[in-house]
């Protein structure tokens, strides 16, 4: 058991139970009373369809400027497991992870839990020990029955609330705002950002007697020329950079990031050099992430319709383009359709990839739902993101835009084939 490598144990960790998704918090909480840990410092819990893992890099950020220590849990990772658990703005290392699946595997004992929830407990455990000044857990799925809500958020952020994952929350906004809205807790702060929130958020932060502060009435912000305002209840906070992160929807994260902070201020006190050095260095992969270089590539994880939406906003706002060259990769289960229709009137070319496992959608699935919606643009499809990437590479000038989107693997493969020619680049320099 103690040779494990990481790899290993998460071979080891995705075979412990039959789904890959089982919502509920019983086995959780039961495993977690074993481990005999608790996080005693102050706790933000963010959860949304789209926006939650750039609000909760920015809230990161901006308390790691203010020297606070921190940990931050997120989901998925784009190139390694490590990602998803940090301290004090540094990836855990291999040991210190295989060392938690351990402390989790002793105390399920014989306990059935999925690979998220495995995960969840590994790093609650690590930070747990790890002397931390406050923890952010990123919502994996939906938030009532997700498995971060087995811990009690002193402040519960919810970014978003669109149509995805319909088979688990729901489909319809109602539906799935009233699983979102199960993070919130009695008598503690919930941020919601949605500027348009199902009653079902309305009446749940009611019904749970929680603290709502609400986009556009207790918070809210002002674009202004190059810069931007805050306002919210500790007050304005004028003449703000944009954050680092790219995106038309940052702002709103970033208001909703301000907001959480000042309903804790009393822990958690933050400057407004504090606010500004965070909002510079904030960083998270594949929002709208721009690469150096002629062409220019463009990665963005958008794989539902809200998310599509944004990212179709950002390409018409992002410059002049002769042409935009997509690389497209989905997952069956996602509403494909949604993302096509949104994203069509900006791509000129079409390059579909394959995505493997048993979710992954086959590059002619995706032809096909092109052709369903009347999509004109020319499709090519490949056998592999590595392939589709390298194809609309081939084609592209030195003007075009790349776009690569659809899924998190879409990125993430990308991202490596990229990282393996770097690798190889300096090896050979």
């Amino acid at each position: 058991m103690a040779s494990r490598t990481l790899a290993d144990w998460l071979q080891y960790v995705e075979r412990q139970h039959p789904q890959p998704i089982a919502l509920g918090l019983e086995r959780v909480a039961r495993v977690l009373a074993r481990l005999g840990v608790q996080i005693e410092c102050p706790l933000f819990t963010v959860g949304g369809t789209n926006g939650k893992g750039s609000t909760c890099a920015m809230l990161e950020a901006i308390l790691r400027a203010a020297g606070f220590r921190t940990g931050l849990y997120s989901s998925p990772h784009l190139l390694r497991y490590s990602e998803r658990v940090r301290i004090d703005g540094r990836e855990a290392e291999d040991a210190a992870l295989c060392e938690a699946f351990a402390a989790v595997e002793a105390a399920r004992a014989g306990v059935a839990l999925t690979y998220f929830e495995f995960g969840t407990l590994a790093a609650i455990w690590l930070f747990a020990r790890a002397g931390l000044e406050a923890v952010i857990l990123e919502v994996g799925l939906g938030g009532r029955l997700d498995a971060v809500n087995v811990l009690d958020a002193d402040c519960a952020v919810l970014t978003s609330i669109g149509i995805d994952h319909v088979d688990y929350l729901g489909a319809t906004r109602e539906l799935i705002g009233r699983e979102k809205a199960g993070i919130f807790r009695r008598g503690r702060v919930a941020v919601v950002a949605e500027p348009a929130p199902p009653h079902s958020v309305l009446d749940a932060a009611r019904q749970q007697g929680a603290r709502l502060l609400l986009i556009g009435r207790d918070f809210g912000y002002v674009r202004e020329d190059g810069q931007w305002r805050y306002w919210g209840p500790a007050g304005t906070r004028a003449g703000l950079a944009h954050p680092a992160l790219r995106g038309g929807l940052q702002l709103r994260n970033g208001a909703a990031a301000i907001c959480a902070l000042d309903s804790l201020r009393e822990h958690l006190p933050v400057g407004m050099q504090h606010i500004r050095q965070g909002l510079a260095q904030v960083a998270l992969a594949g929002r709208f992430q721009i690469l150096p270089g002629r062409p220019q590539v463009i990665l963005d994880v958008a794989h539902n319709p809200q998310a599509a939406q944004g990212l179709a906003q950002d390409l018409a706002e992002s410059g002049f383009a002769p042409e935009t060259i997509a690389v497209f990769g989905m997952l069956r289960d996602k509403d494909i359709a949604g993302v096509v229709r949104a994203l069509a009137p900006r791509v000129t070319r079409w390059h579909l990839a394959t995505l493997g496992g048993e979710r992954g959608a086959s590059a002619a699935e995706l032809a096909a739902i092109l052709q369903a919606h009347s999509v004109s643009a020319p499709a090519a499809m490949h056998p592999s993101t590595e392939l589709a990437f390298a194809a609309a590479r081939e084609e592209a000038g030195e003007n075009d835009k790349i776009l690569v989107f659809g899924s998190f693997l879409t990125v993430g493969e990308v991202m490596a084939q990229l990282e393996a020619v770097r690798s190889g680049a300096r090896s050979h320099g």
